[in-house]
């Protein structure tokens, strides 16, 4: 395909959003409302997500049918209840005390580049954040996950229809898409939002348009002398065998401190966990990897799939729901030390809490830095600490990882597959992406009681302690 028929394509796209966006600007709040629930029930409708959940996986070949179907629906659900009641249409705030009123506006088009592990609720989640900002959106998906999210859009296309709003609110890129037209969707686009490889941010980011990012995953959780260590190998299982681990917030390590690195091991074992021994991890090792790339045969498959590949023999570890290596040291001549997307866990050894703390900073600083990290303790003061001390954006204290990361509805974090790594991830937020970062404000401000100060006010205290 040229660079003019991409552009072309990508511009008549354009044209079909904006006159429906248009359409959709004149919205009410309730209107907009039920537009994003119409939309949402294409794919809560139990019966559009297995069969979305089964095509997603047929496709991909990558997670659990069962696990995609729980994700979209939680995932759905949640966003749901984040955007019940908020405001994105007029004026959303008054601020008479500072003489400030502030009214939402729509960005625009937005441009979704989506990932193949999740083809479906990715997509619904960037879906009903544009449209309840009043934008339009097109996505580009993976080309593995195609299929399945074209079938999304026209499931969505039917609840438009019920209701009445125009379809190309709600559109994707031409199949098969190439580099070419997601290029040029993050050229002609207002507003781009990427989840997935860094070589897609990294493409967004130097495309001339504004762009929120999301920084690579590499989940290290730690384990210290106080946790409960049945309750943190049964959050630790849930969240490593998740879809078959194909989540960015997915542990790929655990740091266990040495007063209680056995009988966390053995918490582990009792979860169905299987530690490899140097041979089985040699072996391991070797078929993972294939010149330094993940080998894709292996990831987000099941365990007794990854045995056979890498020729390992051993009934537990073939029976097992995920593997686990013991490793030293982090960085490339570590592969292990990497994120894997695949149900292996590296086990590390540490002295003590500030041992494993250094561990830490030396895989984050390998890879994930920004992302997030989990602790398994009684220690508030533990947490905090890490929050003071770690490069990440997020520490998640005693849940299940990638459960608790995107939002959950046991904490306070927005519900969301996109998680900004702030400035350590290379991204230009440090939060969940959600339906706020798809919205301009524009401020009316009046005048109020001045709130004048004196060099003396600002400068007293300097003066006092350094210039008299």
């Amino acid at each position: 395909m040229s660079q003019m028929d991409a552009h072309s394509q990508v511009a008549q796209l354009i044209q079909q959003a904006n006159q429906a966006q248009k359409t959709l600007e004149a919205y009410d709040q309730a209107a907009v409302d039920e537009l994003v629930t119409a939309a949402a029930w294409a794919l809560v409708n139990p019966e559009n997500n297995q069969k979305l959940s089964q095509l997603a996986v047929a496709e991909t070949g990558l997670g659990k049918v069962s696990d995609k179907i729980t994700k979209n629906h939680r995932k759905t659900l949640g966003l749901l209840r984040d955007m019940k009641g908020a405001k994105t249409v007029g004026v959303i705030k008054r601020d008479t005390q500072m003489g400030i009123v502030e009214i939402a506006r729509p960005v625009g088009i937005v441009g979704a580049i989506v990932p193949s592990t999740n083809p479906v609720a990715t997509p619904m989640n960037m879906i009903l954040n544009a449209l309840k900002c009043r934008n339009a959106i097109i996505l580009s998906p993976s080309p593995k996950g195609q299929p399945s999210c074209n079938r999304l859009i026209e499931l969505i296309y039917l609840e438009l229809d019920r209701i009445g709003a125009p379809r190309h609110l709600v559109q994707a890129l031409p199949t098969p898409v190439s580099k070419d037209l997601s290029m040029e969707l993050l050229k002609q686009v207002d507003l781009v939002v990427v989840t997935g490889s860094q070589n897609n941010v990294r493409a967004a980011y130097t495309c001339g348009t504004p762009a929120f990012g999301v920084g690579a995953g590499n989940v290290t959780s730690l384990v210290d002398e106080t946790a409960d260590l049945s309750s943190a190998a049964n959050k630790i299982k849930a969240s490593k065998t998740f879809d078959n681990a194909t989540s960015c917030s997915s542990e790929n390590s655990v740091i266990i401190v040495e007063e209680v690195y056995k009988d966390m091991l053995e918490a582990l074992h009792l979860v169905n966990a299987c530690l490899l021994n140097a041979k089985e991890t040699a072996a391991l090792k070797a078929t993972l990897w294939h010149n330094g790339h993940l080998n894709a045969a292996m990831l987000a498959k099941p365990v007794s799939v990854m045995c056979e590949l890498a020729g390992i023999t051993r009934q537990a570890a073939c029976d097992a729901d995920f593997l686990m290596v013991e490793e030293t040291g982090a960085g490339a001549e570590f592969p292990f030390s990497g994120e894997k997307m695949a149900l292996v866990l590296a086990v590390y050894r540490a002295k003590h809490f500030e041992d494993a703390q250094h561990i830490a900073s030396e895989i984050l600083n390998y890879q994930g830095k920004g992302h997030s990290l989990s602790l398994h303790s009684e220690s508030v003061e533990r947490a905090e600490m890490l929050g003071l001390k770690m490069p990440v954006c997020r520490v998640i204290v005693n849940q299940a990882h990638c459960f608790a990361t995107g939002g959950s509805f046991d904490n306070g974090l927005p519900f969301s597959l996109s998680m900004g790594c702030g400035t350590w991830g290379g991204n230009v937020t440090d939060q969940n992406v959600h339906y706020r970062h798809f919205m301009n404000v524009t401020q009316i401000v009046t005048t109020i009681a001045p709130r004048e100060v004196s060099v003396d006010d600002m400068f007293a205290d300097y003066h006092r302690r350094y210039l008299s």
